[in-house]
């Protein structure tokens, strides 16, 4: 295959990143997942693993590991999900990612096995991506592997590795038609990559996830670690341009810590890929104590309060639940200084559209609503509109658009130098957004 038929030819499995709504414990079959690796020779279990569930920051926690383990010089993979620009991003080794040519290999390789064998039963597109990542972490013979995992956890793709550590970021309400209406439910989907005999780091939860994660652990003899317990952080200070803080773990106190991912939430992130380190310390595996710093430092990830532009200042965040958009408020609250706040917002159908609302609003002078063009979840704008009577805020300057492209422009049309643009709701957003402005020109000064 090209890499346009290999792209083809991945769209040809149900996309349930895009999809409405459908059955998620009846579609999502671990079982299948098994069978398609062992077809394949269960790359999985070529390289040791670190596996990351949560609600929010699990993405900025895996990048925060595998920062970590690229600076103790081991190779290592990373599998996120979703992809902002490129579907090369979801996967890398050491800062390159997965290459058109090795993408159609690889999935022609996949092809060839499992198209005579799963005709009745076929994986899913994520199912597929995530065989991908396993077998090119095979090839490239890696250290480690990070994974993220998609949605929940127990029947998640990426259930098939048994990680040496897993970590569980914090809890909140969300995707409560799969996962389920309580804390205690979410946690339990996502308590699944627990694996027997195993570590798992945990961030601050809510004491009915905290539960959940106890009890969990105690059954699978499943050493925990609690980050606010075991593992504690402070900040030293904050600004649009780092966090600094420290935190005291198990071995010792690590200080000061410069991340270039702003946002005190930012802490407990790395509070838990710390955390993950010091587990894998505990194993016998040596990773000396300076590069956890140097890690730290030197994390990168897109679109999680990331500045692309500075007079007026342009952010992008992919807060899309009611938890997440009030970590964003506070942070930009916190962190910047502006005389106006323009609100660039495009949000899914399945997510807490009221929820999001209700944090968001209160921060913004001028809000323009928007919707992706490649999600089919995507909510349109007339629709989030209809919510803000239900919130009861009282936003004046409403503005509806068609795009991103065309929301950011205008959002650009009307802001000062002393302005700032937040354009959030989604990943899909963002992803869009950093597309588009590659064809706005910018002031970064």
């Amino acid at each position: 295959m090209t890499y346009e038929e290999a792209l083809q030819y991945l769209d040809s499995f149900i996309n349930y990143e895009k999809a409405d709504s459908y059955n998620y414990r009846s579609l999502l079959k671990l079982e299948r997942m098994k069978r398609l690796a062992a077809l394949l020779g269960d790359p999985q279990r070529a390289a040791p693993a670190v596996h990351v569930a949560g609600t929010k920051g699990k993405g900025s926690t895996a990048a925060y590991i595998y920062s970590i383990l690229k600076a103790a010089n081991f190779k290592v993979g990373l599998y996120t999900s979703p992809h902002l620009m490129s579907f090369h991003e979801r996967i890398r080794v050491n800062d390159c990612f997965i290459s058109e040519e090795e993408i159609a290999r690889i999935l022609n390789k996949i092809k060839n096995v499992i198209e005579p064998l799963m005709k009745d039963d076929r994986p899913s597109f994520f199912e597929v991506c995530t065989i991908l990542a396993c077998l090119y972490f095979k090839e490239k013979n890696i250290d480690f592997a990070v994974y993220e995992v998609g949605l929940g956890g127990r029947l998640d793709a990426t259930n098939i590795i048994e990680p040496l550590v897993c970590a569980i970021t914090p809890l909140s309400y969300e995707h409560t038609d799969k996962l389920g209406n309580t804390l205690e439910e979410i946690a339990a989907e996502k308590c699944g990559i627990i694996k027997r005999g195993s570590f798992c780091v945990s961030a601050p939860q809510e004491k009915e996830a905290s539960k959940v994660i106890e009890d969990t652990c105690r059954t699978r003899h499943s050493k925990l670690i609690f980050i606010g317990k075991d593992i504690n952080f402070e900040e030293i200070r904050s600004n649009d341009k780092e966090e600094i803080f420290s935190v005291s773990g198990i071995y010792g106190k690590y200080s000061p810590l410069n991340s270039k991912l702003i946002g005190s939430h930012q802490m407990v992130n790395a509070a838990v890929a710390i955390g993950v380190i010091e587990a894998l310390i505990s194993r016998g595996i040596t990773i000396p104590v300076d590069t956890i710093k140097s890690g730290i430092e030197d994390a990168k990830w897109e679109g999680r309060l990331e500045i692309v532009n500075r007079k007026p200042y342009l952010v992008l965040d992919g807060a899309q639940n009611k938890a997440s958009a009030h970590v964003l408020a506070g942070a930009i609250k916190k962190i910047f200084k502006y005389k106006k706040l323009i609100l660039v917002l495009g949000v899914s159908k399945d997510k807490d559209i009221k929820g999001i609302l209700e944090e968001l609003l209160p921060i913004c002078d001028s809000l323009i609503l928007t919707k992706s063009k490649v999600s089919t979840r995507a909510l349109e704008p007339a629709k989030i509109k209809e919510f803000i009577d239900v919130v009861k805020h009282n936003v004046k300057d409403i503005t509806l658009t068609s795009n991103v492209e065309d929301s950011l422009n205008k959002a650009l049309l009307i802001a000062g130098q002393d302005d700032l643009i937040l354009a959030t709701g989604s990943l899909f957003v963002v992803g869009e957004a950093k597309e588009s402005l590659k064809e706005i020109p910018l002031c970064s000064s």
